[in-house]
């Protein structure tokens, strides 16, 4: 009897997909069914060989060898996953497997790793394709029920092949170009160099900028608060000798009131969630990095299968969706929102534009519960919270607008006029799930007395405000995540056609890879964090001068977004693609080549390499400093601190651990408090043995209560848990 092969991406899925199969023999890297088999990848099994497979005179860089043009690009199986590899190929080898169904990620980077792997085992046998956005049981036997034809998907995987083989040519040449021309570690790309050229730019304009000092002018009445208004409609002006002549010729006169309008107004809830904007909010509510809320989605995705694929660039559902919201609501119950949820299931569901629309919807739909019942009791802290803020969003979309109504009062003194702003709530709407939220904008929130037009009011006070304008923040992970998804105004030269082509191709870099570039920049040391803030090294203010021009700009990723996009939708040839690819990183080659720039270590010490002799650089990583190896051959790293969770008993900042042996001290490097090791595990006792069952559930609820850090993250987790913090 012929069985069909079940390839997945990872084995938690793979599982998954098993037990839904009846698939529960246990084979060699498998699970087997009477009809199916079913196998799993490890993420890629399989990549693009690197140079020295093509040549071994590639293993030692030499410009002489540049650019590197392998006429046919060669595969290769990952050395550390090998044995999986073997495994899978031995399933797909079988005589008994007739069929193959695809059932890896359904995205461009999924249909890449099961394309690579069956292209790998010199497989040919017919393909099927499972597309799905969830895996529960329902989702994963309904997509088998609805299986494609796996040629369906062959563009995608063009175009997937196509980007990795020009990221490979550029890559690979332009990092090997710039590391021997310097003799220095230098690696850039066409993502993480716009990427790193982003934060540059916007260090620059906070060093350029100056400071001005604006001026306004306040009145306040019996009970309502005046702001003035220009003819202009401006708030404040610049020129300070203006303000104090406009308050010189309105003091001691009286308002009067000429104008009172009220307006209806209503606003729709915040759209669904991409991977972007939920990696967003968790980094400015919970600090977490968008790597770090990656990985906690796929968890609350893969494991838990409380919510949809994670990486997605869509924030609308498409129409088939809208059937199942009544199940994935049912399935949220049991927490802190079921008086929400039983409202919004009081009333048929309908389809609304501001959160169904199927043209919007490239790949998948945007994150929302699945149909999976939700135990809570299983997440820990960090997953419950990505849950949470999944979960509400989810909601707010299903209730109706917040709804009040606006009230403008507008008076004036000797023809000066002054508006006063207030509002009276109608109906919180999608605000219940958030609770009451007050707007940004003070003045909108004061509550009004009942006022007629003509009516005078003696002045209690008229005073001249001051302000100056700020200067631009510095990034962040959540701001330089946006950025990476709209880097329009950091293009050098804009124009409308090339604005479109960043929108429409989603900006720098994927839903799925803009935390790992962010993490290659902190591991190249290229970026380096000062509190939450992200600033440029001068490692990588140097390669940012020596880097070819278009390397830089994000305008090139949005010529090869544009071009793969055609590809995957077949109206471009792959060939035609990476010829043009080829040409372009022999110009590059030839520009690094000829180029007539310099760099030089600037945090070069007098320590000697343990390894190979050369000096030590020593430079800030994203977890503490560390000393590395200046040789761009030798991969030689020392840790010197590392930046804990432990906080300082005076000011509360994190305390940096330093030194080695019995040396080590806790240092914290805003008030300079200092404790040994012995002295710090002393406290930490002492702490544990006063801390009871009472006061460990006092502490939990405060910090429940707080939700601004998770309790692995607290100086009270991270004194009980130190042992692990120091493995």
């Amino acid at each position: 009897m012929s069985k069909i092969l079940v390839l997945a991406e990872k084995p938690s899925v793979g599982r998954d997909i098993a037990r839904v199969l009846n698939c529960h023999k246990k084979i060699n890297g498998a699970m087997e069914g009477n009809q199916y088999i079913v196998t799993w990848a490890l993420g890629h099994l399989v990549t693009l060989a690197d140079p020295e497979k093509y040549d071994k005179n590639y293993k030692s860089w030499n410009m002489n060898d540049l650019p590197i043009m392998p006429e046919r690009m060669s595969l290769v199986v990952i050395g550390k996953t090998s044995k999986q590899f073997n495994a899978v190929k031995t399933q797909l080898l079988r005589n008994d497997v007739s069929e193959i169904v695809i059932a890896t990620d359904a995205g461009r980077e999924g249909e890449l790793v099961a394309r690579w792997i069956i292209q790998k085992a010199g497989i040919k046998k017919p393909l099927k394709r499972l597309w799905i956005s969830s895996v529960t049981d329902k989702a994963i036997k309904d997509g088998f029920r609805h299986l494609k034809d796996a040629k369906e998907y062959e563009p995608l995987y063009y175009s997937a092949y196509s980007r990795s083989v020009a990221d490979w040519l550029v890559g690979i040449n332009a990092t090997r170009a710039l590391t021997c021309k310097y003799n220095a570690q230098l690696a850039c790309g066409r993502v993480q160099t716009p990427t790193l050229a982003m934060i540059a730019a916007q260090e620059e304009k906070i060093r350029q900028f100056k400071p001005q000092n604006f001026y306004g002018i306040q009145v306040n009445t019996d009970s309502i608060r005046w702001t003035w208004h220009s003819s202009k409609n401006e708030t404040h002006l610049f020129n300070e000798e203006k303000i104090d002549h406009l308050i010189e010729n309105i003091s001691n006169q009286s308002m009067q009131v000429t104008d009172i309008k009220k307006t209806a107004k209503k606003t729709y809830s915040p759209q669904l969630y991409d991977l972007t904007e939920l990696q967003r909010d968790a980094n400015q509510m919970y600090g977490y990095s968008a790597k770090e809320t990656l990985s906690i989605m796929q968890n609350l995705y893969e494991y838990h299968k409380l919510l949809t694929y994670p990486r997605t660039d869509s924030r609308y559902l498409t129409d088939d969706i809208v059937p199942t919201l009544k199940e994935r609501l049912e399935a949220s119950l049991g927490g802190n929102h079921d008086l929400v949820i039983h409202k919004i299931l009081s009333k048929p569901i309908k389809k609304q534009s501001h959160f169904v629309n199927n043209s919007k919807v490239s790949d998948h739909h945007a994150i929302i519960p699945t149909e999976q019942p939700a135990y809570l009791g299983e997440l820990n802290n960090s997953e419950l919270k990505i849950y949470e803020l999944v979960l509400k969003r989810f909601l707010s979309v299903l209730l109706p607008p917040y709804e009040y109504e606006q009230t403008t009062i507008t008076a004036v003194m000797k023809q000066e006029h002054f508006y006063a702003n207030g509002k009276i709530e109608k109906s919180l709407g999608w605000k219940e799930v958030y609770g009451h939220i007050l707007d940004d904008n003070e003045e909108n929130n004061q509550t009004l007395p009942v006022l007629t037009v003509g009516q005078k009011l003696s002045v209690i006070d008229l005073k001249k405000t001051m302000g100056q304008t700020q200067p631009p923040a510095y990034f962040n992970e959540a701001s330089l995540l946006s950025a990476m998804e709209n880097p329009i105004r950091f293009m050098e030269s804009s124009t409308q056609s090339l604005n479109k082509m960043l929108v429409n191709t989603g900006g720098l870099g994927t839903v799925a890879t803009r935390a790992d570039i962010i993490e290659k920049l902190f591991n190249t040391f290229l970026i380096e964090k000062r509190g939450q803030e992200i600033h440029v090294t001068q490692k990588g203010k140097q390669l940012l001068g020596l880097v070819p021009r278009d390397l830089r700009s994000p305008e090139l990723t949005a010529k090869w977004e544009t071009e793969l996009a055609l590809i995957a939708q077949k109206k471009k040839h792959s060939k035609e693609f990476i010829q043009n690819i080829r040409q372009y990183t022999t110009r590059i080659i030839d520009e690094i080549e000829n180029s007539e720039g310099q760099f030089k270590h600037d945090n070069i010490t007098s320590k000697k390499c343990p390894e190979c002799g050369e000096p030590l650089l020593e430079v800030n990583g994203k977890k503490g400093k560390m000393l590395v190896c200046s040789s761009r051959e030798c991969h030689y790293r020392e840790t010197l601190s590392v930046i804990t969770n432990a906080r300082c008993p005076n000011c509360h900042k994190k305390l940096e651990l330093v030194g080695k042996g019995d040396k080590q001290m806790f240092v914290c490097k805003t008030c300079g408090y200092r404790i040994g090791m012995k002295a710090f595990q002393k406290e930490r006792d002492e702490r544990k043995q006063s801390a009871g069952k009472s006061d460990v559930k006092k502490y939990l609820q405060k910090q429940k209560k707080e939700t601004q850090t998770s309790v692995e993250d607290s100086p009270f987790a991270a004194l009980l848990n130190l042992k692990d913090q120091l493995k």
